[in-house]
């Protein structure tokens, strides 16, 4: 007869593994920033900033949870991360006078980061550790990708509402290795059938 046994690796998947999905989300932000640009137009008013801040953070939040392994609500997170942003960029954006120098999107950046991340860490669950860190930390990779995009020549002019591929892969790998430290996963155990027969008997 064939005995059922838990498979390990299922159980108890690689920190590197569930990492590495993660890095997946980094495919929603040029999606998140063409569909807040369409929506919302320029970031060049408080109008703009809103609506197409909330628009990114919609797309942003819902690839955070199609790669979280189960770890993140989407009830919660996708609706916190549209208003965060939103928030954040129209306060950020203001705050520079929606201009595109270095330091005032490295500025903006860390504004919007800071109210983003603070409205997701209240959406993170009840087992998440020290979710304070979650704010601060979103706030100073947003800060540092706004800054790698502008370094990288990224015609920052136009006014985004996200920032560009450098700037989206460094986040995406640094929230990772964050979100790890405050949620670390535990998801059920898995079942699998092994390869032959194993004899029950004494």
């Amino acid at each position: 007869m064939r005995r059922r046994l838990r498979n390990p690796s299922f159980r108890n998947p690689t920190f590197f593994s569930t990492w590495l999905l993660w890095l997946v989300g980094i495919l929603a932000f040029p999606i998140a920033g063409l569909a807040g640009t369409a929506v919302g137009g320029r970031v060049s008013n408080p109008v703009s900033a809103l609506i197409g801040g909330a628009v990114c953070g919609v797309v942003i939040g819902l690839g955070q949870v199609l790669v979280s392994r189960r770890r993140l609500d989407p009830l919660m997170w996708i609706p916190l991360s549209a208003i965060g942003m939103g928030l954040g960029l129209l306060l950020g954006s203001t705050a520079v006078n929606y201009r595109t120098t270095l330091g005032e999107l490295a500025l903006m950046g860390a504004i919007t980061g800071l109210v983003l991340g603070a409205a997701q860490a209240v959406a993170l669950p009840p087992r998440a550790r020290r979710r304070w860190l979650w704010a601060l930390g979103v706030a100073a990779f947003w800060a540092l990708g706004w800054t790698l995009t502008t370094l990288a020549g990224v015609n920052v002019e136009a006014q985004f509402t996200n920032f560009g591929a450098i700037g989206a892969v460094t986040f995406t790998a640094l929230s990772g290795l964050l979100l790890h430290l405050l949620l670390p996963f535990h998801p059920r155990s898995g079942m699998w059938l092994r390869s032959r027969p194993v004899s029950t008997s004494p």
